[in-house]
């Protein structure tokens, strides 16, 4: 079945770096484009990021472009978010999951493949 497994996250000072990685399996991982959403507290789901199977192609929300960057390494099956000059609006659990779209309303949780989220806190 399916599994999506997020780690690396971590309390952070403002201006830090976190590395997130999603170990996929279950499906094939290298054909498949995928995307880290974000759900900040009390607030909805966040897309954040997206990139094509092959890596040829990616894209950001407009706030984290320019701090932030998606890789991925299919040869390991695992999805990576560098996260640079992070700031306290940044705090989120953040999962992977498949791309969708860029439309924050496309993803549910309740729907498609989720993992169990890493948390992400930006605080001095």
């Amino acid at each position: 079945q399916v599994q999506l497994v997020e780690s690396g996250g971590g309390l952070v000072q403002p201006g830090g770096s976190l590395r997130l990685s999603c170990a996929a399996s279950g499906f094939t991982f290298r054909t498949t484009s995928m995307s880290w959403v974000r759900q900040s507290p009390g607030k909805g789901l966040e897309w954040v990021s997206g990139i094509t199977g092959g890596g040829g192609w990616s894209d950001y929300a407009d706030s984290v472009k320019g701090r932030f960057t998606i890789t991925r390494d299919n040869a390991k099956n695992t999805l990576y978010l560098q996260m640079n000059s992070l700031k306290p609006e940044d705090t989120a659990v953040y999962y992977c999951t498949h791309f969708l779209g860029i439309e924050d309303r496309k993803y549910d949780k309740k729907k498609g493949y989720w993992g169990q989220g890493t948390q992400v806190t930006v605080s001095s």
